[in-house]
């Protein structure tokens, strides 16, 4: 199997978008590119938004990833949750496409003899901890997410942490929505640690607008970026295709 890249966006916010294209088209455009696009859904106690949580929904759903609702408190491990569960997901899809090339294109993992189905588990699980792993994660900051914010930061923290214990190579990028100028504000370019996001958070700023939809379309443009200068650098351009899911 070839050496690649998972490509992961990580979408963390409360309420429903309100500015900009449709977030759901853009998913949809990012699990085009091999981007999986996973959403923890922020919700208050008590209360339901049914239009919020159908577009969180409709979001993972178009690009191809997991989603989750989750209340502030419980987000640390949620984090972590979601985007290893993304992971395996998407890797099981790659490994699924290598057996239907071998066996034929009706034969998935599911179908397999239960011992040979654990063979092939395992070789997920230790792709898992080898593959490396690129994640821009996009924070909404609009209004009501200012008192969020510090579980946030902490969120991340513990994912990196978590992360940079697999033997892969990770690398991490936040982009939070809206930013002080613009829709889009890229506050910590591609790292492997997200520590130094401990100096970012308290500088953000909150406002009114929701424009999830052209944060995920700027994520996309981040990742192109990244794989040209990756190309330019190492001539090397074999990504798994996350799309198909």
């Amino acid at each position: 199997m070839a050496k690649g890249h998972l490509k992961q966006i990580l979408l963390l916010t409360d309420g429903c978008s309100n500015h900009g294209e449709d977030p759901i088209a853009m998913a949809a455009l990012a699990g085009e590119q091999g981007i999986t696009v996973n959403v923890i859904g922020i919700v208050e106690e008590n209360v339901i938004d049914q239009e919020a949580i159908q577009e969180i929904e409709g979001i993972a759903m178009s690009g191809g990833g997991v989603h989750q609702l989750v209340y502030a408190h419980q987000l640390s491990q949620t984090v972590q949750t979601v985007t290893r569960k993304a992971m395996t997901q998407t890797l099981q899809g790659v490994v699924n496409k290598e057996l239907q090339q071998i066996l034929g294109k009706h034969t998935s993992m599911e179908e397999l003899p239960p011992e040979k189905r654990g063979e092939v588990m395992e070789v997920v699980d230790e792709l898992g901890e080898t593959i490396s792993l690129d994640i821009l994660v996009l924070v909404d900051t609009s209004a009501s997410m200012k008192p969020k914010l510090p579980t946030v930061k902490e969120a991340l923290f513990d994912l990196s942490i978590s992360l940079n214990s697999r033997i892969g190579d990770n690398q991490f990028a936040v982009s939070v929505f809206p930013g002080k100028k613009d829709e889009v504000e890229m506050v910590l370019d591609w790292t492997p640690k997200l520590e130094s996001l401990s100096s970012i958070f308290p500088k953000l700023s909150t406002g009114g607008i929701t424009p999830t939809g052209p944060a995920i379309k700027d994520a996309i443009q981040h990742f192109q970026k990244k794989r040209s200068l990756r190309s330019l650098l190492r001539n090397e351009d074999e990504y798994y295709d996350e799309s198909g899911m």
